[in-house]
């Protein structure tokens, strides 16, 4: 079930479209931030496109379809690596674009990024640092109380 708190507004929901762009550049910085972990495994671009698409989205410059192709292309990407961290930086690269789409999967660009950065042997506690740096006051407390919910908390 959705939280209706990630629903835009031109869908019956409460999410503006300021905060639906501000969760979506959120979510690219999430995935950009540890896309070395796929690059160091593969040179396939499907998952740095979807991050750059995402961008263009949120500024005005991609349809939410293109972004759902992006999504697509790069969850397939995350299938064609055998590299743990790999597959995890292309699923956050996916999700990130598909937050254009629905808003909820900015949340799986973090998670995922943690996870790769937990395949990688790195520190999950300093990568949450990073992310919740970064996340904009606007949609601060609706992502932060996201993360609590008994379905996401066994994953944050």
């Amino acid at each position: 079930m959705r939280d209706r708190r990630f629903v835009a507004v031109h869908r019956g929901g409460s999410l503006d479209r300021e905060r639906h762009r501000l969760l979506a550049a959120w979510a690219a910085d999430c995935a950009e931030h540890v896309m070395t972990l796929f690059e160091t495994y593969s040179a396939d671009e499907r998952p740095r496109h979807a991050i750059e698409t995402a961008r263009a989205w949120v500024t005005g410059h991609a349809a939410v379809g293109t972004a759902q192709k992006a999504a697509a292309a790069a969850h397939a990407a995350a299938r064609g690596v055998a590299s743990g961290p790999a597959m995890a930086v292309a699923r956050a690269a996916g999700h990130a674009v598909a937050t254009a789409h629905m808003a909820d999967h900015s949340l799986g660009a973090l998670l995922y990024a943690l996870k790769a950065v937990k395949a990688a042997g790195g520190s999950v506690d300093a990568e949450r640092r990073w992310q919740m740096k970064r996340l904009p006051q606007a949609v601060h407390g609706l992502v932060v109380s996201a993360l609590e919910s008994p379905r996401l908390k066994r994953f944050a």
